[in-house]
């Protein structure tokens, strides 16, 4: 296949979602005003319950079976591995930019987690769909790749969830104690109605002190005698408590595990059952079967998945044109790490496993695993930063690294095809 064939299917995919994205962009703005923020946030949980676990049990249990199981186990390591690889790059992109601590859970974030979920839904069927595509039949081709985006959104959801969430919860944590840290400094203080002065300080054995009245203090002195007040108060059992509590907190690890099994990721355990318990798959996706009207209501009902998911993204995404108070630093090395060198990286790993006999070799499986590791960051990560702050620098990155995914995602999947084909 040549350069320009190359570049015309790799080009479409992503035209088309540029396309999609600019009208939930538009109709997301304030002068037209459709897709506003309770519109979004409605839209977004039909999204969430309905149409995502939907589509990705109806995709899974027609084309996986116990045999393509055993075959697609590399997946899951290598979306592991593209969490692992995408945080050390991003702790080095705060060592360069010297972030601030407020951001850091945003960069460790979005280096970290990658759209391994809606973007590769949009982007796989679309590519199979396209005249001159490498993965032959285009009906063949759009039922297992959209059964392998299913499958890559359910892993990511868990590692996500389990992972990226808790790394962003502790940063944020930490940016909160950090402001109180003025708690920790000595103060002193006016009681009202009483003619003296406190003195507290918290250190490593920590001990409330006063200071005793002004008259007993020698003027000329640049410091005082300070007398320990164990007895007064419970002030010293309080805060060794409170302290082993925030430590036993931060120690912990919390796992969300509502969010990990999530409706997507239940639905994918559905998929995986009915799929391979071949009674069932047969009951459900043959022409005469019993249930044959089941899988085609629950078939149409996921065909809204794909725009929705599109219109909801350029809706989120016109925020970023509202702030520009992050560092510029800050995004291109966020743009390096998702889009040179964690491909990079992804195309090592991955020709690796394949000449190591670990992947199978069919060109479209490859080529998704080959993706996974060129998309832009987690959509989920705007959610998160709604939770803990940040929200609008998270939109600006966000901004950015969408934009640019046109160009990025047009020229690796070219490589990518290349490679697989």
């Amino acid at each position: 296949m040549g350069v320009l064939q190359l570049f015309i299917v790799a080009s479409m995919p992503v035209l088309k979602v540029l396309l999609v994205t600019a009208v939930g962009a538009f109709i997301g703005t304030d002068y037209i005003g459709i897709l506003g923020e309770e519109a979004k946030k409605h839209l977004n949980i039909i999204v969430f319950y309905v149409f995502s676990p939907t589509m990705v049990t109806t995709n899974l249990y027609q084309s996986i079976t116990l045999d393509s199981v055993l075959m697609l186990w590399f997946m899951p390591v290598n979306i592991l591995l593209t969490f692992i690889i995408g945080s050390a790059f991003g702790w080095v992109v705060i060592q360069i930019t010297k972030a601030p601590f407020q951001l850091r859970g945003l960069i460790f974030g979005c280096c970290a987690a990658g759209n391994l979920g809606s973007f590769l839904l949009i982007i796989i069927p679309a590519t199979c769909k396209e005249n001159g595509s490498p993965f032959g039949d285009p009906d063949v081709c759009h039922k297992y790749g959209l059964a392998y985006a299913s499958l890559s959104l359910a892993i990511a959801a868990i590692y996500f969830w389990s992972y990226v969430y808790n790394i962003m919860r502790i940063s944020s944590r930490q940016v909160k104690e950090g402001s109180n840290a003025d708690d920790k400094v000595p103060k002193l203080e006016y009681r009202e109605g009483h003619p003296k002065l406190e003195y507290r300080e918290q250190c490593t054995n920590p001990v409330q002190r006063e200071i005793t009245n002004v008259s007993d203090i020698d003027n000329d002195s640049s410091f005082v005698v300070v007398k320990d007040a164990y007895e007064r108060e419970p002030f010293l059992a309080e805060t060794s408590t409170k302290r082993k509590l925030s430590i036993f907190r931060t120690i912990k690890p919390s796992i969300n595990f509502k969010k990990i099994f999530a409706p997507s990721t239940i639905a994918a355990i559905v998929g995986f059952t009915v799929g391979v318990i071949s009674p069932i798959r047969k009951a459900l996706i043959e022409e005469n079967a019993p249930l044959r009207v089941v899988h085609d209501s629950a078939s149409l009902i996921s065909e809204g998945a794909i725009p929705s998911l599109t219109l909801i993204m350029g809706g989120n995404l016109i925020k970023g044109l509202r702030d520009s108070s992050i560092k510029a630093s800050v995004i291109i090395g966020v743009i390096a790490v998702r889009y040179l060198l964690l491909p990079l990286t992804g195309i090592a790993i991955v020709k690796g496993a394949i000449h190591a006999g670990l992947v199978h070799a069919d060109p479209l499986y490859n080529f998704v695993l080959l993706v996974q590791y060129a998309v832009p960051p987690a959509m989920n990560i705007g959610t998160i930063t709604q939770l803990f702050g940040g929200q609008s620098e998270c939109s600006v990155v966000f901004l950015w690294a969408y934009a640019l995914a046109s160009v990025s995602l047009t020229l690796w999947s070219m490589l990518f095809m290349w490679l697989v084909s």
